[in-house]
């Protein structure tokens, strides 16, 4: 596994994702519309979503709207979007994608409702929101979107959607996701209206895209140090740690010994890892569960703590990891 495929937050492994497109994707004329003001419109199927989504996100961030024709919400949420778009000038992009006609990739995207909008940021999902949200909330949303690019190390250009409403409505809860706070006025050199990058995230980017799991360790431990609560470095170490545990594993081995010892704990989070990083979420939530449904003591306890560590790579509000919550409150109260 390479870690610049893993997703940040584990929603779905856009490597994988990618792989499979490019077995199947011819070079074909690009979908691209370009929209009033310069932002960019695309179209995106099964066939172009590594070129436009992935490819594209390595430089410039994307927001998904996947929609489809029956769905009134979408119709409301659509068009803001690309309102959106064309004020932000290229500051990122706007992939539609119709659920209906490509349904292989809404599979791949986990996409249980519409609409939906999910950010694409350096080949890695970083956030994402249900449903139609005001004007207001879907701009506070982006300009947090673009925060998080800016902590990941992508240079981001001020434009208008980044500006923050002063009349606008407080964020959206998933928009809380990609970022902890508003976007302040920033110094020189920083995104209009947003706080200069950590050059920690810098490094760590750098670190990640080379192999080098233990210096983007390093930089997010450093991160960490000043910034204990930091959102982003906590995720991204979490995701480095579970990237490290996993190359070191032997996964043949590993499922064998899971499958023939159900309650041994330190077999059981072995292939809770591997489910996790394959993107198996519930898998491995459901696998530890049963570790700490079926054990006691010091045993159980462990089942616990290696459960909460596997939370830390998901978004605050992941609907999977608050299923699981709910299920660990009930097992141990």
């Amino acid at each position: 596994m390479q870690p610049r495929d893993f997703s940040l937050y584990g929603a779905v492994d856009l490597g994988a994702r990618q792989a499979a497109a490019q077995r199947k994707q011819q070079p074909a004329p690009s979908g691209d519309t370009a929209a009033p003001g310069g932002g960019v419109v695309i179209d995106v199927t099964e066939e172009t979503f590594n070129t436009d989504v992935v490819e594209r996100s390595r430089t410039t961030p994307v927001i998904m709207d996947l929609w489809a024709e029956w769905c009134g919400p979408c119709k409301q949420l659509s068009p803001i979007l690309e309102k959106l778009a064309a004020e932000a000038a290229g500051q990122w992009i706007l992939a539609k994608v119709d659920v209906d006609a490509n349904p292989q990739l809404s599979a791949a995207l986990q996409v249980q409702s519409i609409p939906m909008v999910v950010a694409v940021v350096g080949g890695q999902l970083v956030d994402g929101f249900l449903g139609a949200m005001p004007e207001a909330q879907v701009r506070q949303w982006i300009g947090q979107v673009l925060t998080a690019a800016e902590k990941m190390g992508m240079a981001v250009t001020g434009g208008p959607v980044a500006e923050a409403d002063d009349e606008a409505a407080p964020a959206a809860p998933a928009a809380r996701q990609a970022s902890p706070q508003a976007p302040p006025n920033g110094p020189p050199g920083s995104r209009a209206g947003g706080p200069p990058v950590p050059p920690a995230y810098a490094e760590a980017r750098e670190a990640m895209e080379r192999g080098d799991l233990d210096a983007a360790a390093q930089a997010f431990e450093s991160e960490l140090a000043k910034s204990p609560a930091d959102p982003v470095a906590k995720t991204g170490l979490a995701q480095v740690n579970l990237i490290r545990r996993v190359s070191a594993y032997d996964q043949a081995q590993a499922r064998k010994q899971a499958a023939e010892r159900p309650d041994d704990v330190e077999a059981q989070t072995r292939v809770a890892d591997i489910e996790l990083a394959s993107g198996r979420i519930e898998e491995a939530f459901d696998r530890l569960l049963g570790v700490v449904r079926r054990t006691s003591g010091a045993e159980r306890e462990q089942a616990r703590k290696h459960l909460v560590s596997l939370f830390e790579i998901l978004p605050p509000r992941d609907p999977r990891m608050t299923k699981a919550r709910a299920a660990l409150s009930a097992l141990l109260f």
